[in-house]
């Protein structure tokens, strides 16, 4: 992972953080996406140095403590540093320290404070922060917990506390799936707009629980394939647009992606559904195809990202339109296959990442799009998926090959609380 700050931003991002401190004052301001916003407007337009730059994005901070955990409607950032855990814990009253530190870690992480001491006073004592972010402040940090299925067997009690009909997700067509990658009783979502941030809060909220679980897997992901309200559109490896048509916000949020009573669990209101989705890419393969293929597998236009119906990337996709007999759109095209339009106006919430994990065993590039998306119910993500997997012609260049679902908890109301308290009083 990479130590040293990020490239020179382009002009958009500029703007966004040229004297966001001198607006917020000394000593920083907790912006949330209106905030920010309001920033950016009110910003003078003078450049920065890239060193006065990094100083001022790294007040950038999400509340911690609200209805929502942070990280779901939050702006995607730039970084991604996801991780499933076990629990090795035996006893429910382990479990319930283990949440307890983990929520208070959390909102000190979240803040860009440290988890404890960096520095001990005595020249035999041992750090309780690792200390790589230390001075580097928030970054936009958010940490998002979710629970599997798996924790709520027969090992803690927490058998009355599952929700209506939240299992793993079910086989599906087009999985390779590797055990390695799937699965998890715990997982940490850490997104930040710096690397190190991210990996500091996982690293440090793993060290604090290394007694109590286990590392199951975790993908670092870099440039977000997913848009959220007033940003661009990202590219995915493929080089496509990325989540044109997201959920943005608002009355969509509440229609899609926060949980209510339907859950059939009052700890689950305000919350959502996560989940995560390994997907190789079969880049090779995929550089090799004609311009004129890659169009029709997407259904979209490879450099605008317009839909092949119309000319700009936003403009709406016209499912009938017709040339020569056939579709404008093909009906196997990806667009066509997601599309709410065609799917009884089911919506999802993507904030997916792209990865890289070097090669694979035989020399290929082993990379793709890690995919994360929330919804109030999984079995959304399985529809669609079903359709995807039977029949979309993306399907020759990607493989599944990690997964999991979990159960993302509201937010908290203030300090002293922490996730799972319902389990345990």
């Amino acid at each position: 992972m990479a130590t040293s700050p990020d490239p020179l931003p382009d002009v958009s991002r500029r703007k966004f953080f040229s004297r966001s401190a001198a607006v917020a004052g000394a000593g920083g301001l907790a912006l949330g996406a209106a905030g920010a916003a309001a920033v950016a407007a009110t910003a003078a337009a003078a450049p920065l140095s890239d060193v006065e730059l990094m100083a001022e994005r790294g007040h950038l901070s999400y509340p911690f403590y609200g209805e929502h955990q942070s990280g779901i409607e939050t702006p995607p950032q730039d970084h991604l540093v996801f991780t499933a855990f076990e629990v090795t814990a035996t006893t429910a009253t382990e479990l319930q320290l283990l949440l307890a530190k983990w929520s208070a870690a959390m909102a000190e992480l979240t803040a860009g404070n440290p988890v404890g001491k960096v520095e001990p006073s005595r020249e035999h004592g041992i750090p309780v922060d690792t200390g790589e972010a230390t001075d580097m402040g928030p970054q936009g940090l958010t940490l998002t917990l979710g629970f599997g299925p798996s924790l709520f067997d027969s090992r803690f009690g927490l058998e009355k506390f599952k929700p209506v009909d939240f299992a793993d997700l079910p086989a599906m067509a087009g999985e390779s799936l590797n055990p390695a990658f799937t699965g998890g009783d715990l997982c940490i979502q850490a997104c930040s707009n710096d690397p190190q941030v991210a990996y500091h809060a996982v690293r440090n909220l793993a060290r604090i629980a290394r007694a109590s679980v286990t590392t199951k897997w975790t993908v670092l992901g870099f440039g977000r394939a997913s848009a959220g309200a007033n940003q661009t559109t990202p590219r995915n490896l493929m080089g496509f647009k990325d989540g044109t048509r997201n959920v943005l916000g608002g009355d969509e949020l509440a229609e899609h992606v926060w949980v209510g009573d339907e859950a059939g669990q009052a700890w689950m209101a305000g919350g959502s559904y996560l989940v995560a989705r390994k997907i190789h890419m079969l880049i090779e393969t995929w550089d090799e195809d004609t311009i004129g293929d890659q169009h029709s597998i997407f259904g979209r236009t490879k450099k605008e990202g317009a839909p092949l119906s119309g000319e700009k990337e936003h403009d709406t996709p016209d499912f009938h339109a017709v040339a020569d007999g056939a579709p404008v759109i093909p009906a196997d095209s990806h667009i066509a296959l997601v599309a709410h339009e065609n799917n009884g106006g089911t919506k999802i919430l993507r904030r997916g990442y792209n990865f890289t994990d070097g090669l694979d065993s035989v020399g290929r590039l082993d990379a793709g799009l890690f995919f994360l998306s929330f919804q109030k119910n999984p079995e959304h993500f399985v529809a669609l998926q079903r359709k995807l997997g039977a029949s979309d012609r993306l399907n020759e260049y990607i493989r599944h090959v990690g997964s999991g679902v979990f159960a993302v908890p509201g937010g908290l109301p203030a300090a002293g609380s922490y996730y799972g308290k319902e389990f345990f009083d």
